[in-house]
């Protein structure tokens, strides 16, 4: 298979059409669906902090109010009235003066009452502390709505994985993968952290405060007002020049994650054929894209701020010429216009405050659409509701007329039928890309036949469950996989059920790896991490064949098994497989003469066909195919290991 999946990795990659922010925000957003009731609790503990946030101002107006009254009121002499003051005022030509006093109401010789200024001024403490707590509350309830969202998300990836084809893997860099799967993940999860309660908060205080305004001076609004469409057009143009960059930054983040973990996955092979400079100069290319990319977002992002903040500046520049005037004529007391002026800087830092959020909401929403892409991808076919499975598991495998390819235009395997009795060892040999591989695979089910079908003791296995199937095979491929742990966790990791440290070990004796085991430090105990450092690659290999015996498999497939051992312990290892082989069918593919000789039936594939098959002797007597294969590669290995 490694040369169709060579063609589809090389020309395949993250997919490049232009983002849907309207559409995978809603999408977002539905997400926390389950997480309802939590947001209604918060949102009404916003709407209680916002509405007593808002009310601090006016408040707070009502003091400076009682100050300068009593400020002014002292000033005058006692026993006259307000009225006689003004009149008074008017007479000397201080009319200006008297229209201002007008709006204040303040009486004659009478100073600061200070026990109605601290009962306002304890009425505005107890209304900012109880809306501080139910902010604190509020943001406790979104971080927990978040955190169980994002939580639900990852394991809907973690599913979603387990669920995708093996084509979509192939078609992607490992990487790539690995980054919308963590990178991507916790960059939703950090956006909403920081902007989903200030959003919200941001949102109900922009109407409070606009409904306070009103209340206040309906001109003075609509003054404060002129400036919104401004504020609207700067963050609406910005956002639009962002957009783009935020959604660049991310795919070229994880294509340079690809590559890291490419790099540092061969880093042997990378310094054995001197490519440093290369993957260096590759590495370079990637980071220069991301850095470009992220210096562009958040360019283009950050200059929102400044323009929101002047935009702000007029806004309050305006209000105080206006609001001056109103004080003069006495339409509006000192206090309101204070109130106002808050009124003013609260309506403009909330809109300040989305517009800086842009930024993070965008980057938020470029890595949700990749995540949504994922989760969108094409699943491999469903099992069957009751799967069918044979009346006895013997191993008898037909392939019926098969036919299958990995490119529509590109036929691989076509008209392809094959009987194996239970308990027969059936070695495939061919060229690289004959369809050796892949003839494997879709017994596994990792891809479906296009056409015809397989068999397992009689019964079509596409009617089977994946698992059910797939328990009733072991497999070995080239590339061996452990994980870290002791290398009695790694083998034992092939049984189905618990297994005794004796168990471990006799499969361990079947495949040969018993000997160098005992050799460890730690023998059976030793932990290798997942790249199995201390141990070689023959020695990984054994381990994951006692890892397919311990399984106990109906059918044994070799992919490559023993590719990685010397000769001496490949031909232990084959009398090994002779025996436990007993009442097991087995599927070998190999290059090497020496694994294949004793097979009961030797396929030879070429373009997808099998050209020739039989036993070994009866296909080097023919004369054909295989006996120029011997020739060719394995005569002198044959020589050596008899």
């Amino acid at each position: 298979m490694a040369g169709p999946m060579g063609r589809m990795m090389a020309g395949s990659g993250p997919d490049h059409h232009s983002m849907d922010f309207k559409g995978s925000g809603k999408r977002l957003l539905a997400q926390f669906k389950p997480q309802r009731a939590t947001l209604y609790v918060m949102l009404a503990a916003v709407v209680c902090s916002v509405g007593l946030s808002v009310l601090g101002p006016k408040i707070l107006g009502r003091a400076t109010d009682l100050v300068f009254a009593g400020v002014v009121g002292r000033e005058l002499p006692a026993g006259q009235s307000k009225a006689e003051v003004l009149a008074a005022m008017r007479e000397r030509g201080d009319g200006g003066m008297a229209d201002m006093l007008s709006g204040t109401d303040f009486t004659p010789g009478q100073g600061i009452d200070f026990d109605a200024v601290g009962e306002v001024l304890g009425i505005a403490l107890v209304a900012f502390l109880l809306a501080g707590l139910l902010m604190a509350t509020a943001t406790r309830l979104v971080n927990r709505a978040v955190n169980l969202t994002m939580y639900k998300m990852r394991e809907d990836v973690q599913t979603k994985l387990s669920r995708l084809p093996l084509s979509y893997f192939d078609k992607r860099q490992r990487g790539e993968v690995l980054s919308r799967a963590t990178n991507d993940i916790d960059n939703i999860g950090q956006t909403l952290q920081q902007s989903m309660g200030q959003l919200v908060n941001s949102l109900l205080t922009i109407v409070g405060v606009l409904i306070m305004m009103f209340y206040v001076s309906w001109l003075l609004a609509l003054v404060a007002l002129i400036t919104v469409p401004l504020s609207f057009v700067v963050a609406t143009r910005v956002g639009k020049r962002s957009q783009p960059h935020f959604v660049q930054q991310w795919r070229t983040t994880g294509k340079l994650n690809a590559h890291i973990e490419e790099m540092y996955t061969g880093h042997n092979l990378v310094k054995v054929f001197g490519r440093q400079d290369e993957s260096a100069a590759q590495f370079a290319e990637e980071n220069d894209k991301l850095y470009e990319a992220g210096f562009r977002a958040q360019f283009n992002s950050g200059v929102m701020q400044p323009l929101m903040m002047f935009v702000s500046n007029l806004n309050y520049v305006l209000v105080a010429v206006v609001g001056g005037l109103r004080v003069a004529s006495g339409s509006l007391s000192i206090g309101d216009v204070q109130a106002f002026i808050q009124y003013s800087r609260q309506f403009s830092m909330p809109l300040t405050q989305v517009a800086s959020m842009a930024n993070l909401v965008q980057s938020g929403v470029a890595s949700a659409e990749r995540i949504f892409e994922l989760l969108d991808a094409e699943e491999q076919e469903a099992d069957p509701v009751t799967g069918a499975r044979p009346k006895e598991l013997r191993g008898r495998v037909a392939l019926e007329g098969v036919s299958f390819r990995y490119d529509p235009e590109k036929p691989l395997i076509e008209d392809l039928s094959l009987s194996v009795e239970p308990g027969h060892t059936v070695a495939i040999v061919g060229p690289t890309g004959a369809g050796k591989t892949t003839l494997v695979n879709l017994l596994m089910r990792f891809y479906e036949t296009t056409g015809g079908r397989i068999t397992l003791d009689g019964v079509d296995v596409a009617t089977m469950s994946r698992d059910e199937l797939r328990s009733s095979i072991g497999m070995v491929l080239q590339d061996t996989w452990l994980f870290g742990g002791t290398i009695a966790d790694n083998i034992a990791y092939g049984a189905s059920s618990e297994v005794t440290r004796g168990e471990v070990e006799e499969a361990a004796r079947a495949a040969h790896a018993d000997r160098f085991v005992r050799t460890l430090p730690d023998g059976y105990d030793t932990v290798i991490d997942d790249e199995g450092a201390g141990v070689s690659a023959g020695e990984k290999q054994l381990i994951t064949i006692a890892r397919a015996f311990l399984s106990d498999p109906v059918i044994l497939v070799l992919d490559e098994a023993t590719s990685s051992v010397d000769t001496r312990t490949e031909v232990l290892i084959q009398k090994a497989m002779a025996k436990l082989a007993h009442g097991r069918t087995s599927f070998v593919i190999a290059h090497r003469l020496s694994t294949i000789r004793d097979a009961d039936t030797i396929l030879v594939m070429e373009d997808g066909a099998i050209v020739e098959q039989g036993a070994h002797a009866e296909l080097l007597a023919a004369g054909g195919a295989y006996a120029r294969l011997y020739k060719a590669q394995f005569a002198q290995a044959a020589v050596e290991v008899d």
